[in-house]
């Protein structure tokens, strides 16, 4: 059996080539440690801005007009990071620097995003919010694409559910404590801009400080051709049928879940659940306190059970199930005790997904020297159902009213936990 090293002594370690088992010390714990709060700030700043700070500016622009106006909005940003994801990965891939590849991205992503969001939280008009939007889009997405190449790179295999379950966790809080920020803040917009960004930078400069990266400056490069580019948004489902069904059940669960709990969170309150506009914002920090106990606590466990275990394809089912049967309670009970127990019960299969989804995804990349393109089309699984949501959800509401949400979200979970069912390289 082979025996478990500490990284405090193995520094090549750290990067993710090594297959047995390890203990997470030394440098490995730094990176652990630092994970989290990069998570948390990155995914505060998406659960803030467009389901909560968009939407109220949105509304005050036009209150008769605020679904359409937010799908349109919304969609724009959703489009653009689906575009910029992959290539911010195939950049950071090819970036040679003393740094390393990822950390200058970080960086600037988090710089250019911090001025975008005050310029954003300025904006009195529906272009300007669209335009704004956008630019976050692109620049905060920059930034995201180099992280989520750290667990490939740098994480040991079976210490990835643990690192998953830190990062995880770093998502879902960071998502509850946007919208905790956001709907505390909903009469002072620019100023959660101001705390959102901040954050961002501060946290993003301090991590790359922190864990430093080795040099990449002496790696050999493929030459760049069309060709490259062209495949930057492709991985083929033949080749690679193991990516795809992860693909396809990661997308679908993440569109369940913005489906309800994205662009159309508050109007649910304000309008489904009768609550008007204001006691809808205020209820918002109630789902948080809801959701925030079973989240953390399914992080916490699911992640380094799934290593221990060394399974993975289980815990992502029974994630789906959670989370559709989750959508049932508001939709029996269409009251803030129905949201609330959805919350509670959502939150908590939905962390299980979060926790150990991203590992399943890690063990079925095509190759380790595409890491951050590649995962930048894994990341379209998060930033394509925050694109077709917006239109999916304004459609049904429009057509059928806000109810249908809810069935629509418990059909998609299903699918997603099904999906992963067919993955033969990962148990």
């Amino acid at each position: 059996m082979p025996t478990t090293r500490t990284l405090a002594s193995d520094e090549h370690l750290l990067d993710g080539s090594y297959d047995g088992p390890v203990a997470v010390r030394g440098p490995l714990r730094r990176l652990l440690l630092w994970l989290a709060p990069a998570y948390l700030v990155l995914f505060a700043l998406w659960g803030a801005v467009p389901g909560i700070l968009l939407a109220l500016q949105v509304e005050r622009l036009d209150p008769a007009e605020k679904v359409g106006n937010l799908a349109l909005v919304t969609t724009a940003g959703a489009l653009v990071s689906i575009l910029t994801q992959p290539v911010a990965g195939l950049i950071s891939d090819r970036t040679r620097s003393r740094h390393g590849r990822r950390a200058p991205w970080m960086v600037a992503g988090t710089a250019a995003g911090g001025v975008l969001m005050v310029v954003l939280g300025s904006q009195h008009t529906l272009l300007g919010l669209l335009l704004g939007w956008v630019g976050v889009s692109i620049a905060y997405n920059l930034a995201q694409a180099p992280l989520t190449a750290i667990l490939p790179d740098r994480i040991p295999r079976l210490a990835r559910g643990s690192f998953s379950a830190v990062t995880g966790m770093g998502m879902l809080v960071g998502m509850l404590a946007g919208q905790f920020l956001a709907s505390s803040l909903a009469d002072a917009v620019l100023l959660a801009y101001l705390v959102l960004a901040a954050a961002c930078l501060v946290v993003f400069t301090l991590f790359t400080w922190r864990n430093p990266d080795r040099s990449s400056a002496e790696e050999p490069r493929e030459p760049f051709s069309l060709r490259t580019f062209a495949r930057t948004y492709w991985v083929s489902p033949r080749q690679h049928p193991d990516f795809a069904w992860g693909f396809a059940g990661r997308m679908l669960l993440n569109l369940a879940y913005y489906v309800v709990a994205g662009g159309y969170l508050l109007y649910v309150l304000a309008d489904y659940i009768d609550l008007g506009s204001d006691r809808a914002a205020a209820t918002i920090p109630l789902l948080t306190l809801a959701g925030a106990p079973g989240a953390v606590l399914a992080t916490v466990l699911a992640g380094p059970l799934s290593d221990r275990w060394d399974r993975r394809k289980i815990f992502v089912g029974v994630a789906g199930l959670l989370f559709a049967g989750a959508m049932v309670a508001p939709l029996v009970s269409p009251t803030v005790t129905g949201m609330v127990v959805a919350y509670a019960v959502g939150a908590f299969g939905y962390g299980v997904f979060q926790s150990v989804d991203s590992v399943l995804m890690s063990e079925v990349l095509p190759n380790k020297q595409t890491f951050g393109k590649d995962l930048g089309i894994v990341n379209m699984t998060i930033t394509l159902p925050q694109t077709l949501a917006p239109a999916l959800a304004g459609g049904i509401v429009l057509v059928a009213g806000y109810a249908w949400l809810f069935p629509t979200a418990i059909v998609l979970a299903l699918l997603g936990a099904a999906a992963v069912v067919p993955i033969k390289s990962v148990r």
